[in-house]
């Protein structure tokens, strides 16, 4: 069977890797419909020799689809998102607009790809540093029964959209010819520094990208007394997040069985060979399905405590690829009604 797809927000770095990733991936399209807003409808988007007309969105745009991919934002997905519902379209919503709904599943499918069972129309997609720190996370906590955990994320300006990789290369460049550096994405220089601010900081200090660490992974894993503290950086990669992790589980840790239940794990890839300069990182990273998990060792200062490293695509795992995957789960299990 195959299924007439949507895709809200085709114009972006995201919409751009889920028409590439449906097609690399076979996913079976009758239909693909492109939306965006009215400053992009006319506008074409080609793909291997086929192009695509894109579409303005409107409340009748999801008519006759039977899945739509939304990544234009929280904005669109609230305006939109029931109206595709009540036109009988499956929403997966890249945005954070519904993540914290009791009645919308958050879903990893390597994960817990159950919760799709209780889908009510929309299913959300984590964010991106969730998704990947639960790469390295989950294997772990099916082994000794994760606890708590401090992550430290270093996340590349490919998360800030397109802005933010023009903004790295036009500061790079203007450094190199020892001209001014103009910033317009970020409050700071990106170029050669490190920006300890990502999203908008609430009263308690943290930042709102840093708390969705501790609300999503609670409910991913299914963990309500999960405890969780997050420092989020912004950093001069171009594309793809790395994360450093401290974690206390329930059970006593083995780092041999730490790096077996990693290697086991469909969404992770092994590389821990620091004597061979073997670890996970963003150049390597990057364009590839599974997240890198490494410096596998015992934490010093928690008890039952690992220390380690992963590394992944934010705008594959952290956003397109899940989707994607989210929609192959709904299709092995006939939940498309085509």
């Amino acid at each position: 069977m195959a299924y007439s797809i949507g895709i809200l927000g085709a114009t972006g770095a995201v919409g751009q890797e889920l028409i590439r990733l449906l097609h690399e991936r076979n996913f079976p399209v009758a239909d693909l419909r492109l939306l965006a807003s009215a400053r992009s409808a006319g506008k074409s988007i080609t793909y291997e020799g086929r192009s695509w007309t894109i579409e303005e969105a409107t409340e009748g745009s999801f008519k006759d689809l039977d899945i739509c991919i939304f990544s234009a934002g929280g904005s669109q997905s609230e305006a939109f998102a029931k109206a595709a519902v009540a036109s009988g379209c499956i929403v997966i919503d890249n945005s954070s607009a519904f993540r914290g709904d009791p009645e919308v599943p958050l879903v990893v499918p390597e994960i817990n790809p159950e919760a799709v069972e209780a889908h009510k129309g929309i299913i959300a997609n984590p964010n991106c540093s969730t998704a990947i720190a639960l790469m390295g996370l989950y294997p772990l906590h099916q082994a000794f029964g994760l606890k708590r955990f401090i992550a430290s994320t270093y996340r590349a300006v490919s998360g800030s959209g397109a802005g933010g990789i023009i903004e790295l290369e036009q500061q790079t460049r203007a450094w190199a010819a020892g001209e001014a550096l103009q910033k317009e994405v970020y409050p700071h220089q990106i170029a050669f520094n490190l920006i300890p601010h990502v999203d908008s900081f609430q009263e308690d200090g943290y930042t709102r990208e840093e708390m969705k660490m501790l609300h999503e992974g609670r409910k991913i894993l299914g963990l309500d007394e999960l405890v969780v503290t997050c420092t989020c950086v912004r950093v001069p990669v171009f594309r793809a997040h790395s994360i450093s992790i401290s974690a206390e589980f329930e059970r006593p840790v083995s780092v041999a069985e730490a790096r077996e239940a990693i290697a086991g794990f469909e969404g992770a890839e092994l590389v821990d060979d620091p004597e061979k300069a073997r670890y996970p990182m963003p150049l390597d990273y990057s364009e590839v399905v599974p997240c890198g998990v490494g410096r596998i060792r015992r934490d010093q200062v928690l008890a039952n405590g690992l220390a380690f490293w992963v590394t992944g695509d934010q705008i594959w795992k952290g956003a397109a690829l899940n989707a994607v995957q989210i929609a192959e789960l709904l299709h092995e299990r006939g939940l498309v009604k085509g």
